[in-house]
């Protein structure tokens, strides 16, 4: 007798026939491989939490859920614990000078160099305090200039300005959007915007939402990499601040805001499927389309 007519004769599927003769895996050995797969995700990242441990592992070929991913993280304490602390008021938005509208609050970017968003931050190093400039793409999340200083001065951001100009070369029309601070109210700063053809954007007085993809970074460096070491000096620091933001988060940090991609994937998956005669414009929102059109002309 065939095997098609024994299994229509015992009623069970050949699929179940060729599954049953395969030698089926040890649950507990399977269990601790994954724990270790696990592990090492947890000591190669900076306290990644169950969702990038889980997209982590799918990238190496594991089919595992979010769930199961949890509960082992749980059970071996890899749990990423967040903490909520004081932030202190470290810049100051008390000044005579020209402050921008907020031309940034509803735009979407649809490619690189069209919205850039930067933000300031203080770190305790010692019994000091010392401060950290940025300035991140908005469409990719990535870090595209920085710098370290002892002072909370014009000059600080004005570098991870230039620097930021210098890697991306970007196109007159950019948008660059800051919280209302002195130092990029500046004269000296809104003159380097308009050399190279920027748009300035402020936030509304009181609103840290306004700059929220900034002010998320910010957490993220605090959380995965300032309370993370204890630092010797400032060279010290710029060091493990350089190793942070070019090997760490643009390379190699999973964001979920990009399909749990890093950032320089995420822009080389975006060159690659763009066509060059393309060229998207950014886009802008506003929530009350719906009431402001007539039926006749709704989409």
């Amino acid at each position: 007798m065939t095997i098609e007519r024994m299994c229509t004769l015992a009623g069970v599927s050949r699929a179940s026939y060729y599954r049953y003769g395969v030698p089926k895996p040890d649950a507990d050995e399977e269990e601790s491989r994954l724990r270790d797969a696990i592990q090492r995700a947890a000591l190669a990242s900076r306290q990644y939490g169950y969702r990038r441990i889980t997209h982590a592992l799918r990238a190496e070929g594991w089919s595992v859920n979010h769930k199961r991913v949890a509960r082992l993280m749980q059970q071996d304490n890899l749990l990423a614990i967040r903490k909520r602390r004081f932030v202190p008021q470290t810049t100051n938005s008390e000044h005579d000078f020209d402050v921008a509208i907020n031309v940034a609050r509803r735009l979407t970017p649809t490619a690189t160099n069209q919205l850039w968003v930067a933000d300031l931050t203080y770190v305790r190093l010692g019994c000091v305090d010392v401060f950290v400039a940025v300035v991140m793409d908005a469409y990719s999340r990535k870090i595209v200039g920085w710098n370290l200083g002892p002072k909370l001065t014009t000059d600080l951001a004005l570098t991870a300005l230039k620097t930021a100009i210098e890697s991306r070369q970007p196109a007159p029309g950019l948008i660059h959007h800051s919280d209302r601070v002195v130092q990029y109210a500046s004269a000296a700063y809104v003159d380097l915007l308009l050399q190279h053809s920027m748009i300035a954007s402020m936030s509304r007085p009181g609103n840290p939402y306004d700059n929220a993809k900034c002010e998320r970074f910010m957490k993220t460096l605090k959380q995965e990499e300032i309370r993370c070491f204890e630092y010797t000096d400032m060279e010290d620091l710029r060091a493990h601040l350089s190793i942070f933001f070019d090997r760490y988060y643009n390379a190699a940090r999973l964001h979920s805001a990009l399909g749990y991609r890093s950032p320089d994937e995420f822009e080389r998956q975006a060159v690659a499927s763009t066509k060059p005669e393309i060229s998207r414009a950014p886009s802008v929102s506003f929530k009350r389309h719906e009431e402001i059109y007539p039926p006749d002309v709704r989409p």
